[in-house]
């Protein structure tokens, strides 16, 4: 007879139980609305489950006009109004499955948070985390020290908020286009890019960390934002610009249901309900009930909650701890500057030469995404001056002039650039800046003499 085993978690097994005799049903109805698809979604109640739902719509571009949620129990049941991004009624046909997929055993899981540099080997790349201080440069130096040692960006998204920077990037190696796996290597890796977000200056101490499995990217960077304490105002009281408009966040206790009731009303943008969940998940809140309205350009949610060990808000400073991390998950989510726009031939050391162009030019970047097509190379970045304010016109033109203004355009009033109808350079940046980034590869050991060619 075998013995029962103290180690076994009871909870866990009950849990997994109750999904295999109760599956989770999700139902698509385009016949209901004439204006919105309504999605109904009904399981066994679990941590997260709100998070997950959340996350596949937000993956596939899925607008969410009205939510009404309710896990009160031992049951989850949602309903959303949604569109898709264009505002018409969803065509999807693999929306039920995938919402069903993530509520399944093999839904994602919710990773502890790491420190301030993390290397992950995925089956096709690998991926770096960063976090640190923000300042004019940071980006070049980090693709400029990648470059050098022959990685090849794949992929990347940074973040900026509140003088902090997170950035996911995702490598591999430049000769086999394989994930880096030599241990070695990745120490060197760590230790250089960790050297770069230290900067002399950091105040907070800066960690290391080796992280392994996959990731949802933009999950992970609000992790990472929440982690490196991006909500901490009192610390960096720095000018808001036009970021956003100061979100409107109302934390209350309801006394006779034990519950907290957070209110918050902003404008309304795509994945604001994505970046709420995420954040109240990490601070280990349940969301029993919420209703969520969408459909002007404000949007207002209304969430019930209770921290993980079942009681409501108890204290003045973790009220105000929510209002200011909410804040922040709204803020950090919004681009700030002037939006330019890459598309190219993709080759090793492009993301490099880009940023140190910027730099040089004095162009300060506060969000990326990096992305690969195919042999094309379409990168998104917003920047600002070095002093955060908004950039002239001037600055940008010299920027398109070095780089070729077929290859970097930018929106001014809402109308594209793109330059006149003459032939244009063609995207080539050999002997650009050299100098000032062979010191700067020089002092980090990298390179042997100042004549040396990234």
């Amino acid at each position: 007879m075998e013995s029962w085993s103290p180690s076994l978690n009871v909870h866990q097994e009950f849990a997994k139980l109750v999904n295999r005799m109760h599956p989770p049903r999700v139902t698509v109805d385009n016949i209901t609305y004439r204006k919105v698809t309504l999605i109904k979604v009904d399981s066994a109640n679990k941590r997260g489950s709100l998070l997950e739902v959340v996350q596949v719509l937000t993956d596939l571009n899925i607008q969410i006009k009205r939510a009404y949620i309710s896990s009160d129990g031992e049951w989850f049941m949602d309903v959303f109004h949604v569109t898709d991004q264009y505002g018409n009624k969803l065509s999807e046909d693999n929306v039920a499955d995938r919402i069903q997929q993530s509520l399944g055993p093999r839904g994602c899981s919710f990773r502890s948070l790491r420190g301030s540099v993390g290397v992950q080997s995925a089956m096709q790349h690998t991926t770096i985390e960063l976090t640190g201080r923000d300042r004019p440069g940071l980006l070049s130096e980090v693709f400029a020290v990648l470059a050098n040692l022959k990685c090849n960006v794949v992929s990347a998204e940074i973040w900026t908020h509140n003088s902090r920077i997170a950035s996911i990037v995702y490598i591999t190696d430049d000769e086999t286009g394989l994930p880096i796996e030599d241990p070695d290597r990745l120490a060197k890796i760590k230790h250089l890019l960790l050297f770069i977000l230290k900067g002399g200056r950091d105040r907070r101490r800066a960690q290391t960390a080796v992280s392994r499995g996959f990731t949802h990217t933009q999950r992970r960077l609000h992790q990472l934002m929440y982690a490196d304490r991006d909500y901490d105002t009192g610390e960096y009281n720095r000018l808001e610009n036009s970021r956003s408009v100061k979100p409107l966040v109302t934390v209350e206790n309801c006394s006779e249901k034990g519950y907290t009731v957070v209110n918050l009303r902003c404008p309304d943008r795509p994945k604001l309900l994505f970046d709420t969940v995420c954040t109240l998940t990490d601070m280990q809140y349940v969301v029993y009930h919420a209703t969520i309205i969408a459909e002007g350009v404000e949007a207002s949610q209304e969430f019930y909650i209770r921290h993980t060990d079942g009681c409501p808000i108890s204290s003045e400073a973790e009220r105000e701890r929510v209002i200011h991390c909410l804040e922040a998950a709204i803020k950090r989510q919004v681009p700030e500057g002037v939006k330019l726009e890459l598309c190219g031939e993709d080759r090793v050391g492009l993301l490099s030469d880009v940023t140190r162009i910027f730099r040089e030019n004095g162009l300060s970047i506060t969000r990326a995404e990096v992305t690969t097509r195919g042999l094309k190379a379409v990168n998104t970045f917003y920047v600002t001056d070095s002093s955060g304010d908004q950039v002239k016109s001037g600055m940008i033109e010299a920027v398109r002039d070095a780089i070729g203004k077929s290859v970097l355009t930018w929106k001014e009033d809402n109308v594209l650039k793109t330059g006149n109808s003459q032939p244009t350079t063609r995207f080539s940046l050999s002997g650009l800046f050299r100098s000032r980034s062979e010191k700067f590869l020089y002092n980090l050991g990298l390179i042997s003499s100042c004549s040396e060619v990234i």
